[in-house]
């Protein structure tokens, strides 16, 4: 298993990986997006940005990188960064496939993305991501799996996706929604041959929405390696949006709101990567020093009191505007 690279690295950035949704793509969900991008969001301004990440979060030690079928040009831009850098064999590399991205580079699109988890989209979108990614894909999930996803009782597509790891590649899923814990269960019970399907979840948690956190520790259990992703919220728990507990306990320890909040999920003996969303190296940097927060009970305890209902946090996402 690939994640099994990462089990032997020693640096303090080594449960952290990169993830390009807020890069791939010019529209997206994560607040003080204009800030960070600024107006020149054409493709090469992007392909750049996301190299330069990617340039610093390899020599941060991070070793995980994600990306999805959804995000724009996320494929294209991480192939053709590991192109650029043949001697770079020590990642991990995961993708998702699941939506369709049709925004046709606007942040402006009525609809950014389609999503679709029947066995043809696998068959469409695996070939898309093996034209650009070939051999340098080791991890590819399932894009956002809920209860009622077709994705979890599909034999013939469960059929395709065991023949893939067969040839060695792992096969993940990632969950959103309130019921992500009821996703991760029906998941955790899929199984072809007698043998469990998934081999990694990812998911959403974050100090605000803990839901899953449950069945993520069942699923560490069983095996499964968890990525977490939307550690901030989508900029939610990150200044300056963040909320006064969260501001105070960055005060206390000297580091951003940004570090506090992954380093309070750092702190998860389950947790295996967790996603930085970074959208510019400063952020990448800041979100890098979450290991060396220092987060002692009162301040676990006093982050605590900032759980939301999860209905309430998923419906106050679904409002988020694509900018």
């Amino acid at each position: 298993m690939p994640f099994a690279r990462l089990a032997t690295a020693t640096t303090p950035t080594c449960h952290i990986g990169l993830g390009l949704a807020a890069v791939g793509r010019p529209g997206y969900i994560n607040l003080g997006r204009d800030e960070d991008l600024g107006e020149n969001r054409n493709v090469e301004a992007l392909r750049t940005r996301t190299h330069d990440l990617l340039d610093a979060a390899y020599a941060q030690g991070v070793r995980y990188f994600d990306a999805a079928r959804s995000y724009g040009r996320s494929e294209e831009f991480l192939a053709d960064w590991l192109h650029a850098n043949p001697g770079v064999d020590d990642v991990v590399v995961g993708s998702k496939w699941g939506y369709t991205y049709t925004a046709g580079w606007s942040a402006d699109a009525g609809t950014h993305e389609v999503k679709d988890h029947s066995l043809a989209a696998y068959d469409r979108q695996r070939a898309e991501t093996d034209a650009l990614l070939g051999d340098r894909l080791d991890l590819y999930q399932i894009h956002s799996v809920t209860p009622d996803s077709p994705a979890l009782t599909d034999k013939d597509l469960h059929a395709r996706l065991a023949e893939a790891a067969a040839r060695g590649l792992t096969v993940g899923f990632s969950t959103s929604g309130p019921a992500q814990a009821d996703a991760v269960r029906a998941a955790l019970a899929v199984t072809v041959g007698g043998e469990p399907l998934f081999r990694t979840v990812q998911s959403t948690y974050n100090i605000l929405e803990t839901s899953a956190g449950p069945a993520l520790a069942e699923a560490h259990e069983a095996g499964l390696t968890v990525i977490v992703k939307e550690g901030l919220a989508n900029g939610r728990l990150a200044a300056p949006h963040a909320p006064d507990a969260l501001r105070d306990v960055a005060a206390a320890t000297g580091l951003g709101c940004d570090a506090v909040a992954l380093a309070w999920i750092l702190r998860r003996p389950w947790a295996g990567v967790v996603l930085s969303g970074a959208a510019t190296v400063p952020q990448l940097l800041s979100n890098l020093h979450a290991p060396a927060v220092d987060l002692d009970e009162d301040r676990m305890a006093s982050l605590a009191t900032l759980r939301e209902d999860p209905g309430a946090y998923w419906e106050r996402r679904r409002q988020l505007p694509w900018h």
